[in-house]
């Protein structure tokens, strides 16, 4: 993928690409992830030096104030179809950078939110994802310090996906004579032998001590089956 430094033409918004606003932290680090995954990203910051620094990695980087309507169309921000808004410290800034975003009907809008407050403030003026980042990766680290799981995703609606070591009660059993849903309300997804890669789990699948399992199921369901020893 070509780099391009700050470059003065005006930006559109190819089919796939994403604009992502302040590139703090987060900014940056959702950024780069999306290069990686061949994403085309147009980056906007206030801070030369940020923006400097970040020159040779994203498709374009632009020094601009996001809170002004001529200057993010002057950009072609209008054009694209998602956006993500992660100013964190400025909560005027990101309030009025995504409702920017929402007036030029943009089809998803993600904004960072640093409080309940402010996420709720982002929903109401139509922002289609609130995120958390710091509240949600420190819950999900608390998951991973309490108990025996090797990584924890928790979606809406009570439902969770956790990886895992089986415990005892149903190692060396096929999935089917554990009875491990009706035991324990979870179900086996996947199964990881050592030194291979994760295979869908069949009621036939014999669970052994040294493999890695991923269960899904209601989040204190997926809590305690994962403090089983």
């Amino acid at each position: 993928m070509a780099r391009k430094t700050t470059p003065k033409k005006r930006h559109t918004g190819p089919e796939g690409s994403v604009v992502v606003i302040g590139l703090g932290r987060f900014g940056r680090a959702l950024a780069l992830e999306l290069i990686d995954e061949d994403t085309e990203v147009l980056g906007i910051d206030e801070n030369a030096e940020v923006v400097q620094a970040l020159s040779g990695s994203l498709t374009h980087t632009v020094r601009a104030d996001s809170t002004k309507e001529d200057a993010l169309r002057q950009l072609g921000v209008h054009e694209f179809d998602r956006a993500v808004v992660s100013i964190g410290t400025d909560l005027e800034a990101s309030i009025l950078t995504a409702s920017l975003l929402i007036s030029f009907g943009i089809e998803s809008v993600w904004a960072k939110a640093t409080s309940e407050a402010h996420g709720r403030i982002l929903t109401q003026i139509g922002v289609h994802h609130v995120v958390y980042p710091e509240h949600d990766m420190g819950q999900r680290v608390a998951h991973l310090v309490r108990g025996r799981m090797l990584d924890y995703i928790e979606f809406e609606d009570d439902f969770a996906m956790v990886k895992t070591s089986p415990p005892a009660g149903i190692i060396g059993l096929p999935l089917s004579s554990s009875a491990v849903r009706s035991r324990y309300g979870i179900t086996v997804v996947a199964i990881k032998r050592p030194g291979e890669g994760f295979t869908y789990a069949t009621p036939e699948t014999v669970v052994e001590a040294d493999d890695t399992i991923i269960v899904a199921g209601r989040t204190r369901a997926t809590e305690r089956f994962s403090e089983l020893q």
